[in-house]
């Protein structure tokens, strides 16, 4: 177990692509690295859910192989408990005894793909690199909007009432009646937080108030 931390903190540090398989047929843990590696990506197997939940979080890009049916913690009841503690990790699942309700509560839960056994190569090869855009896309998109989390924490509290008011579609006069300020004290706010917010129009700051409001509303 020490190794396999180890290793998988290893991988975290490499900006190489991870793919980490959960599977507790050595064999088929066995075929899959050696699939994968075969293409230049990096693997890191376990063999129960439970493995997986006691070793830290990849911080490179990577998707996660997952066998449905699993000892002790299933694989769909593995995508709940990673869900819930926040981790959007791509999921592929692979089954020998899959069911058309089984497929369709996978997906539902944002699984990317859901695979019977035998597969062919090509398609797990095919579903895995789906996975590992999925996650570069979530990982980019993330790192938009904690830009903007930086940058709308450095506005001031009169900054954020006019920035509300404004993304409200009020305009500088009615934003400074209802604040009782000048319209000229209202322009200088705006302009100094679409400054601090890089916000080029009012149409750039309304698409970053309602990112931040869905990210709000996230947690």
């Amino acid at each position: 177990m020490n190794v396999r931390r180890e290793s998988l903190a290893s991988a975290a540090a490499c900006e190489q692509p991870t793919v980490i398989i959960v599977d507790d047929d050595p064999l088929v843990r066995g075929a899959m690295s050696s699939l994968f590696r075969s293409i230049g990506l990096r693997t890191i197997a376990f063999e129960t859910a439970t493995d997986l939940l006691e070793a830290p979080v990849p911080t490179s890009v990577s998707c996660l192989v997952l066998d449905v049916r699993l000892p002790q913690i299933s694989g769909l009841d593995l995508q709940v408990r990673l869900r819930a503690r926040g981790d959007r990790t791509p999921i592929v699942f692979i089954t020998g005894h899959g069911d058309i309700p089984m497929t369709v509560r996978a997906m539902r839960a944002g699984a990317v793909d859901f695979l019977a056994k035998p597969f062919r190569d090509q398609d797990m090869l095919d579903a895995v690199t789906r996975a590992l855009e999925n996650d570069r896309q979530q990982r980019a998109d993330r790192a938009v909007v904690q830009r903007l989390v930086d940058r709308h924490a450095t506005l001031t509290p009169r900054e954020l009432q006019v920035m509300k008011l404004v993304c409200g579609g009020l305009m500088n006069k009615q934003a400074a009646a209802e604040l009782g300020l000048s319209e000229i004290t209202v322009k200088l706010h705006r302009a100094s937080l679409m400054k601090k917010m890089g916000a080029r129009t009012v149409a750039d700051l309304v698409r970053m108030h309602e990112a931040l409001e869905r990210e709000s509303a996230s947690h």
